[in-house]
């Protein structure tokens, strides 16, 4: 963990599940209205929660399975997915809610004349819709979703991706996120990484996690960097 503070540098990478806004809500509804098409058991809210993280894909099979670390046939997947992409992009957005600080933490990077770039595993289709619905999309200089490229977090590729677009190095780019797949991503590219501590991560503590610093909100994050 890097304890120089303030750290260095010339723009920022952030998360949207779990660390822009809580979307698990519009998640955790389009799972059940697929599970109940399929015919299948519908899950508790909390449950699906654990799900996140990984992209669309991983939370159909992992609803399909009731676990985390349950698998689905390849066929019941490929069968399942489209099911979930259509009742997803009817909810997407209607109940989803900026975390507390998050438009006070986007304005304040703003203020430090920073570019910012969303890097998520959610798919195009859904992030952009969803940050036009949330009112932040004009933070964004860089939006690079799940589809975007063949690798998905934690691959750092989306994270390299996002530096090229700024043409800054990886170790003056932040990224900010609620999860093993940022920490890990964050790593592998020779980004710093800041984690929020009230995320999603799979069910896991972010505390155990390798990143430089653990923050409360987007606001705390800002205060401990400053522009090279």
């Amino acid at each position: 963990m890097n304890h120089r503070f303030p750290l260095r540098v010339k723009a920022v990478m952030i998360d949207l599940d779990g660390t822009l806004a809580d979307t698990i809500p519009d998640l955790a509804a389009a799972a059940n209205m697929m599970l109940r098409e399929l015919g299948r058991p519908v899950l508790e809210v909390e449950r699906i929660r654990d799900f996140v993280g990984k992209g669309i894909p991983h939370l159909v099979e992992r609803a399909l399975a009731g676990s985390v670390d349950g698998t689905a046939s390849a066929d019941l997947v490929a069968r399942a997915l489209p099911v979930f992409e259509r009742c997803y992009a009817g909810v997407n957005g209607r109940h989803s809610v900026l975390y507390p600080g998050v438009g006070e933490g986007l304005q304040a990077l703003r203020s430090m004349r920073l570019p910012l770039a969303c890097v998520t595993n959610k798919s195009g289709r859904f992030t952009v819709p969803l940050l036009e619905h949330l009112g932040i999309a004009r933070y964004f200089e860089q939006v690079v979703a799940g589809d975007a490229l063949p690798q998905k977090k934690p691959d750092p590729a989306q994270l390299l991706h996002a530096c090229r677009g700024f043409g800054i190095a990886p170790n003056e780019m932040l990224m900010i996120g609620d999860s093993v797949n940022d920490a890990q991503a964050a790593r592998a590219a020779g980004c710093p990484v800041f984690c929020v501590t009230y995320g999603y991560n799979e069910g896991h503590d972010v505390r155990a996690l390798d990143v430089d610093a653990i923050v409360p909100t987007l606001i705390a994050a800002a205060r401990l960097i400053v522009t090279i």
